[in-house]
């Protein structure tokens, strides 16, 4: 049981380790947390672990699973759909849930599509395309690309705020938080930082702060939605990925730890960590060792559970919070 010194909550115990397929790139809870999502970047799909059974249940191969390259995953519980990215195709393709029965396959119009977002205001997905510097922006129901936004380098992690009104997206070799008017399909604002690589973000819930991860300043940035600007951050260990929100005071982060010298690709030369902050105050309360290259995260939408992935054990690792 992992405890935490100097206040009463959270407090993780380890679950268990468990096998899945090869780079887990991403883990993602079902909408009534019963399943775990694994897509998996260098397998022909995306693998379904049961919580209850504590086991990979299902291997779902998409269209053109053969390319690999899953990259990313998205629930929308009101449509009760799946989504999955494919890096080689540019392609996403939804499912059905709780079946996992095939729906349709979605040209993004783009290259490498990554991280997929949805906003139910304006019924519209957008998808990050890390090769051509641009997000798709594309109409749910018709399945259709209404417009390429050009980005900064690499955009990768994104959200919607103000009803849709806004998009926020990361470049990570643009060194870029950019801001999008998705009505009239322009820039409106950006905060760049030299040498940055702005991976992910994620929103508290009243829509009035976000959280960056930035891999190469080793940091945590906080990001007030209103004014767009940074209003605080705090160091991590290296190579910080996804970021999760407990009970919008608790900030869970993945850190993969240090490159390989000879390929960041090829295991680190030590574990990574995952490292929980306390974003009223931004400090650091509490960090533990994972595998090598933790790199997925998600914490369960009725915060009982944690989940993160270590991409190149090929596993991934379950906490109960209480």
């Amino acid at each position: 049981m992992l405890d935490f010194t100097g206040f009463s909550q959270p407090i993780l115990e380890k679950i268990g380790t468990f096998k899945c397929g090869k780079q887990p790139k991403q883990v993602l809870f079902s909408p009534d947390n019963k399943k775990i999502i694994l897509p998996l970047l260098d397998e022909n799909g995306f693998d379904v672990f049961d919580v209850a059974q504590k086991k990979v249940v299902k291997r779902v191969k998409p269209p053109q699973a053969d390319k690999k390259g899953f990259a990313e995953g998205l629930f929308i519980p009101e449509k009760n759909g799946f989504f999955v990215s494919q890096m080689t195709t540019g392609n996403i393709y939804e499912y059905s849930y709780p079946d996992f029965l095939f729906r349709r396959t979605i040209s993004t119009g783009g290259t490498w599509s990554k991280y997929i977002i949805y906003s139910p205001e304006k019924n519209i997905l957008a998808v990050s395309n890390w090769i051509s510097n641009d997000i798709s922006i594309i109409d749910y129901s018709e399945g259709e690309l209404i417009c390429l936004l050009k980005t900064s380098a690499a955009p990768r992690g994104m959200i919607f705020t103000d009803n849709g009104k806004y998009l926020i997206s990361m470049a990570f070799d643009g060194g870029a938080i950019e801001k999008f008017d998705i009505e009239n399909k322009k820039l409106v604002a950006s905060i760049k930082k030299e040498k940055a690589a702005m991976r992910h973000i994620v929103c508290d819930s009243q829509n009035k702060a976000a959280y960056i991860s930035d891999m190469y300043h080793k940091t945590i940035y906080k990001l007030d939605l209103k004014s767009f600007t940074i209003t605080d951050s705090v160091k991590v260990f290296s190579n910080p990925n996804t970021i999760d929100l407990l009970n919008d005071k608790y900030l869970f982060v993945s850190s993969r730890g240090p490159n390989n010298q000879e390929d960041y690709t090829k295991r680190s030369p030590v574990n990574g960590k995952i490292q929980i902050i306390d974003v009223t105050n931004m400090k650091n309360v509490y960090e533990f060792e994972g595998g090598n290259q933790p790199t997925g995260l998600d914490v369960s939408s009725d915060g009982k559970y944690l989940c993160f992935s270590n991409f190149q054990d090929e596993n991934i690792e379950i906490y109960s919070i209480k």
